[in-house]
């Protein structure tokens, strides 16, 4: 098995030239097409997602329904995960970094199959707050998992494609992500109906050991020797594009948490559409245009990404008929989709090779904040002025990443 360096490769593609490259660290002992790389990691990413996009239409109408809480605790349940994720993305970049993304992809799937296990068992609790509590743990180790896939996934990708390719390694790792969430939905809903929470919940705990299956497949890589800087440099080099991708995420987070309930107060039909219709468009817009961060530049795409997901979360919020709520979240995913690798390329740009997982850890914890803080916070807002408010907000969040996305592209005039 071949063994890399954690650090950027040479492009996989090149044009003859006359006078021999200079060799370098990030050089790459062979040339081979970026999907035969990244397919393993893709392989895996799926899985833990499909364990989070499993439970992810029912997991509202548990704790609305059948355990009896308002909106607030539904953002919770929904939050809870990424709360975990937030505060884990720092350990996770850096045993990343330092061990290798291997080890922490290992232990990040394991951790997501306990967590489904856990919510199983959430259902044998009668007592609703414990039972609550139960699933709260659940949900938060299987933030943990997230953490240690996501991060190990993002820096074994760019480390075997190539910092120039990283927009390419985020959209296809995006693909993976969003493509399972788009399924889970309605799997989970049918899972749900013919063997409850208890199966969901087991069959969510079997998603990512399934992805251990492609841990031999991906070709190793080892840790980039060299100084590393602290987390709270690293954080400060990388804050405005992850403010952007927050802001940005705010209109998938009122999706993911209310467009269920949303469904069911308005009387529209078939709610899990709507999460499908978002991860649909999402990876649609992945697969045709991946590579436009790492052409025109990570701020010009984010800007265009971010003028879609507005219109999205409008549309969201005036809808008068379940067919235009569809639409709406389709047209959110298709524009969020490309937020995360544009703002992404210029996160990465600022980092050494050595902290690139660490990077990569603080600028998807940034996607975190708004899942752990922001989801909640919406539930708040709900509560008071019903779910058309939670869009409006999504709305205005992505208004706002539009306008750090042009001061970013104001700096960089030349990409």
């Amino acid at each position: 098995m071949t063994t890399h360096a954690l650090a950027t490769p040479q492009p996989l593609l090149s044009t003859p030239n006359p006078t021999p490259a200079p060799k370098t660290s990030e050089a790459r002992s062979a040339p081979t097409p970026l999907w035969r790389d990244l397919t393993p990691l893709c392989l895996m990413v799926f899985t833990e997602f499909l364990a989070m996009g499993l439970p992810l239409p029912v997991l509202p109408i548990r704790v609305h329904e059948a355990l009896g809480f308002g909106s607030f605790f539904v953002g919770l349940a929904l939050g809870a995960q990424s709360w975990i994720t937030l505060l884990s993305r720092h350990t996770a970049g850096t045993r990343s970094d330092q061990r290798g993304p291997r080890h922490a992809m290992m232990w990040g799937l394991a951790l997501s199959a306990l967590a489904g296990l856990i919510s199983a068992l959430s259902t044998a609790v009668l007592q609703p707050s414990w039972s609550l509590l139960v699933l709260l743990l659940g949900r938060g180790l299987l933030g943990l998992g997230e953490s240690l896939v996501i991060t190990s996934a993002l820096a074994w990708g760019v480390t075997l494609a190539g910092r120039e390719r990283s927009g390419s390694v985020m959209a296809w790792v995006g693909i993976a992500m969003y493509g399972a969430l788009a399924v889970g939905a309605p799997i989970g809903t049918a899972l749900d109906a013919r063997f409850g929470f208890v199966g969901l919940s087991l069959f969510a705990a079997a998603a990512p050991l399934s992805g251990l299956a492609g841990m031999p497949l991906a070709k190793a890589v080892q840790p980039v020797g060299g100084v590393r800087l602290p987390f709270y440099q690293v954080s400060r080099l990388i804050w405005l594009p992850g403010a952007g991708l927050s802001l940005c995420a705010l209109g998938f987070g009122a999706i993911a948490a209310f467009a269920t309930l949303f469904f069911h107060a308005e009387g529209f039909a078939h709610a899990a559409l709507a999460m499908s219709a978002f991860g649909a468009a999402y990876v649609l817009a992945r697969l045709l245009f991946a590579g436009l961060p790492d052409r025109f530049g990570g701020a010009k795409v984010a800007a265009g990404s971010a003028v879609v997901a507005t219109l999205g979360q409008l549309g969201m919020c005036l809808s008068t008929t379940g067919s235009m709520a569809v639409a709406a979240a389709a047209l959110t995913g298709l524009g969020f989709s490309l937020a995360f690798p544009s703002f992404g390329v210029e996160a990465i740009r600022r980092v050494p090779p050595q902290n690139r997982g660490v990077a990569l850890g603080a600028y998807a914890a940034c996607f975190d904040a708004t899942m752990g803080l922001g989801v909640p916070a919406l539930g708040m807002v709900v509560a008071g002025f019903g779910y058309r408010a939670a869009f409006a907000l999504g709305a205005i969040g992505a208004t706002v990443s539009l306008l750090i996305a042009l001061g970013l592209a104001s700096r960089h005039p030349q990409q």
